[in-house]
């Protein structure tokens, strides 16, 4: 190749490369188009561009509400299973036409918004279900409008449709409302409940009832003992946590879980504490999603005053040690003349009696002088001889 004909054909290249790319930019399904099977379950529909092969390499690339996963679809209708829990608004799905592997969803899509089947409302309140015994109840928005339920399997297969049953075990208690529902498992259930108002689905909220507590004392521990739900067959039984919250002494609220199957837990024990329990129960993570409200209190123990004797005699000893030596100090200081008196000093007693001879001190001096005693003078009285005789005679 010459050197002048080496620009020529990088030009005629670049040429079949862009044709290619354009020629690979499908254009998007026609005749869009979406049909409710259920109240639960969509279908859409739509139609291949025109002039295209009809070949079995063309499909469809689909984006959901979620805009996260994209489905990639072989033929040319699309059936999906929706709750209107899980949106707030209505549905919108993308479909691309993906003529060959180097072609992308960066295509054109067609695009088509989707309404509920009935105006979405809500209708219901606080809506729960018990495993064991397969009721459901709740308490309606507006009780002056009639309520319908029904309930089916979850999905979108034929047989999931044709499961649908509408409630014909109604009951009602206080302010609550209720149906039995007539199922094997708390598994793969959703419900549907309508009003003039509108219409609601969703998936129940499976409940047991709250786990009894027994507390036992062994030695310095007490030992929490939790009953098992008895849920049936379904559900084994290592397959329960609980959540157990106390307060020791009206302190601040401890919780601990007992892990995956366990059904006790051992605390220490403090003997001057009231100790209050609750506790609730929960599946784990691959046993199903049911759990239980709150247990209601458990009181154990009591609460004892504090032992203040040590803090006591921390307080008073010392003050009364301090007030016996201010007293003793005040006595001393009194009576000091009598507790220690004055000794004259020998020396000069001596000196004095060594240079003058023995005297009496001048001034009288310090030393002790006795005090005389009185005596009484003593009188001798003589009895004649014969007064004697006649006495003894």
């Amino acid at each position: 190749m010459t050197p002048r004909g080496f620009p020529t054909a990088l030009l005629y290249t670049a040429m079949i490369i862009t044709l290619h790319c354009e020629a690979d930019l499908c254009p998007p399904p026609t005749e869009l188009s979406h049909k409710w099977l259920d109240k639960f379950t969509l279908r859409l529909f739509w139609k291949k561009p025109k002039d295209l092969p009809d070949n079995n390499n063309i499909k469809f690339l689909l984006k959901d509400h979620n805009e996260k996963d994209v489905t990639c679809v072989s033929g040319t209708d699309y059936t999906t299973f929706l709750l209107t829990e899980d949106v707030d608004s209505n549905w919108t799905y993308r479909v691309w036409t993906n003529c060959s592997q180097l072609a992308s969803k960066e295509n054109t899509p067609a695009e088509i918004t989707i309404k509920p089947p009935r105006p979405r409302a809500k209708v219901v309140k606080d809506f729960k279900c018990f495993a064991d015994t397969k009721k459901c109840s709740w308490i309606p928005v507006n009780p002056s409008l009639n309520l319908t339920l029904s309930y089916r399997m979850k999905g979108e297969s034929e047989e999931c449709i044709k499961s649908l049953q509408q409630c014909d075990q109604p009951y009602s208690l206080g302010e609550r409302n209720g149906c039995h529902l007539n199922i094997n498992n708390t598994d793969n259930i959703c419900i549907l409940v309508e009003t003039e108002a509108g219409m609601s689905t969703f998936e129940p909220v499976f409940v047991v009832h709250p786990p009894k507590l027994n507390i036992t004392e062994k030695g310095d521990s007490l030992i929490v003992n939790l009953r098992t739900p008895k849920v049936g067959v379904t559900i084994a039984t290592g397959c329960w946590q609980y959540d157990v919250c106390y307060k020791k002494c009206s302190n601040s609220e401890t919780c601990q879980n007992t892990g995956d199957g366990g059904h006790t837990m051992t605390m220490p024990y403090d003997k001057r504490c009231l100790y209050e329990f609750k506790a609730r129960v929960k599946t784990t993570k691959h046993c199903g999603d049911i759990s239980s409200d709150w247990s209601k209190d458990v009181s154990y123990g009591i609460n004892k005053p504090p032992d203040r004797t040590l803090t006591v005699a921390a307080i008073v000893i010392p003050i009364i040690l301090s007030i016996c030596v201010i007293l003793s100090c005040y006595c001393f200081k009194r009576h000091s003349a009598i507790i220690c008196p004055t000794i004259p000093d020998p020396s000069t007693i001596f000196k004095e009696m060594m240079m003058n001879g023995p005297r009496e001190l001048q001034n009288g001096g310090n030393l002790y002088k006795p005090v005389p005693e009185r005596l009484e003078p003593c009188k001798v009285v003589l009895v004649p001889e014969n007064s004697v005789l006649q006495q003894t005679s």
